[in-house]
């Protein structure tokens, strides 16, 4: 019986590496893997910024990057020559002296803008030095910081546009994406929905396989003692798998506009 189990792991050994080295996300692979990957045509690098807040009673702290993780997976699996960099965990969320915004709730952690942009400054020189000739900036998340990434990737952009390589800043995986949600909810008559309601709980939701993510016997409508906006007791997978697509499907496409067009505005 141990012989079997040995046969069998060196069997799957092979498979389990080579499903290692074809991960779109760079943290999986060893630097000779993320070599050849960019050799054979990976020259996006995706930097995309996830965050830790508050998300109501009924959901968890890690909601952003949870979600940007998937979606920034999905997004380079769509544009097929694209490799992820890890998801930034943090963002601007609110004042902590004053506890404005998120700051509020305990867990939230907030970058202020000035050094959210310097990491998305350096991450995407490390990948420009890496040697990848487009480099796409977004976030996961509104604010001051989508401010942050739009300077950052005009900045790099005009240094290195010379030397063949760009920097874009990609809006629509966040405010078109909203856009399109928030016109699928008003067409479906679910109601006004800001944060941590139908949304945000749905995409969640879909990605909770584990039920580690989701309290659904904390849903419940929002109010400002809980800091949910909208109502995410009418939430479901169904719908976030709906949400997600939308995301996805929003930011390959100004991607690959940007892309094409070469510098970013």
């Amino acid at each position: 019986m141990r012989f079997l189990l040995w046969l069998l792991l060196l069997t799957a050994l092979p498979a389990l590496a080579e499903a290692r080295a074809g991960s779109v996300f760079i943290e999986d692979l060893t630097w000779p893997e993320l070599r050849e990957a960019m050799a054979s045509g990976k020259t996006t690098a995706i930097y995309y910024a996830g965050g830790t807040e508050q998300n109501g009673p009924h959901m968890a702290l890690g909601k952003h990057t949870i979600v940007a993780h998937y979606v920034a997976g999905r997004i380079a699996e769509e544009l097929g020559n694209a490799l992820v960099y890890p998801v930034l965990p943090f963002a601007p969320t609110g004042d902590r002296d004053k506890k404005t915004g998120h700051m509020r709730f305990p867990g939230t952690v907030s970058l202020n803008d000035a050094t959210f942009g310097a990491v998305a400054r350096e991450v995407a020189l490390s990948a420009l030095a890496a040697g990848f000739r487009n480099v796409v900036l977004m976030a996961d998340h509104g604010g001051a910081g989508q401010a942050a990434l739009r300077h950052v990737a005009g900045e790099l952009d005009r240094k290195w546009s010379s030397k063949g390589a760009h920097v874009h800043y990609v809006p629509d995986a966040y405010y078109k994406a909203q856009e399109r949600v928030h016109g699928y909810l008003s067409a479906h008559a679910m109601g006004a929905d800001r944060h941590a309601g139908i949304h945000d709980t749905s995409e969640l939701m879909f990605l909770d396989v584990d039920g580690k993510w989701i309290r659904k016997d904390r849903l419940a409508a929002g109010s400002d003692s809980t800091g949910v906006d909208g109502d995410p007791r009418r939430a479901s997978g169904e719908l976030g798998r709906i949400f997600l697509d939308i995301k996805i499907d929003s930011a390959v496409k100004q991607i690959r506009r940007l892309v094409k067009a070469g510098p970013s505005p």
